[in-house]
């Protein structure tokens, strides 16, 4: 299951309400690319596709593709501020490395399903 925090519960309520169009919730999903192997993608989402998981947290919903959900199991995305920036952080319990820069990162093959 993936949670989200309050900050991030808030923080996608208002990136919605921003939107000209309506969107449904969020979609969040896990893509090869950079340097170890996997990285995180988020984006605004109408509608559910066939063999996606929906989660709904405090009327935001989250939507997961099956392949995804094996990697996010366990997931918490939070939103934080910072001097450095601002964004969605993702506390995942199944990532075994991250790159330097901490934009991509690896699992365990069990998790990976590759």
């Amino acid at each position: 299951m993936i949670t989200l925090s309050d900050r991030a519960v808030t923080r996608v309520k208002e990136f919605i309400a921003e939107q000209p169009e309506s969107y449904a919730g969020i979609r969040v999903s896990v893509e090869p690319a950079g340097c170890s192997g996997f990285q995180y993608t988020m984006k605004l989402e109408q509608e559910s596709r066939e063999g996606d998981q929906v989660v709904q947290v405090d009327g935001v919903k989250v939507f997961v593709d099956k392949q995804s959900m094996l990697t996010l199991k366990g997931t918490e995305i939070d939103y934080e501020e910072s001097m450095q920036g601002a964004g969605f952080k993702f506390k995942n319990p199944n990532v075994t490395s991250t790159c330097g820069c901490g934009e991509s990162f690896q699992v365990s093959d069990e998790n990976s399903n590759s």
